[in-house]
């Protein structure tokens, strides 16, 4: 089990984001029972000039709903400033081991526009393997182990 697919649960947090200036509150609310922690993926793609851009992340002990926490309070140091000629890059916030059992990721945006193109979270350190993919998060996985060359 050397392939890190077997260890880490991927999740599509948040679907992309059209070019705005309003706060990205509603992603998926990452259950982190069972794992030691939790890395978000953040992919920006088109970032205006002049944008205030940033990402954070948020905990708490029960969920309102799969996309809100109950009573979330900010995870101190997890604010992350994304520059506004960042274009199509990303930012990765990993939380190992996070206090409460809930963690979702905030992206910020106001004064000019900016593009989301993607938030994942990979769930780590899973206390059993190998760990199984929601179906409903991923449409297909395949892992290899020294495949030789030939056709795909």
């Amino acid at each position: 089990m050397q392939n890190l697919s077997n260890k880490v649960k991927t999740i599509r947090a948040h679907a992309p984001v059209g070019a705005g200036a309003s706060d990205v509150t509603d992603s998926k609310v990452i259950d982190t029972q069972g794992y030691e922690g939790v890395r978000f993926i953040v992919g920006f793609g088109a970032i205006t000039g002049g944008a205030a851009t940033s990402v954070k992340a948020q905990q708490a002990v029960a969920k309102t709903s799969d996309t809100a926490l109950t009573a979330g309070a900010d995870l101190e140091g997890t604010g992350i400033t994304v520059a506004d000629d960042a274009d199509s890059k990303l930012v990765v916030l990993d939380i190992f081991r996070p206090r409460e059992r809930y963690v979702q990721v905030h992206v910020l945006r106001a004064t000019q526009n900016s593009v989301v193109d993607l938030v994942v979270a990979e769930l780590y350190g899973a206390r059993k393997l190998p760990v199984a993919q929601d179906s409903a998060e991923v449409s297909g996985q395949e892992v290899h182990t020294s495949p030789a060359e030939g056709t795909a």
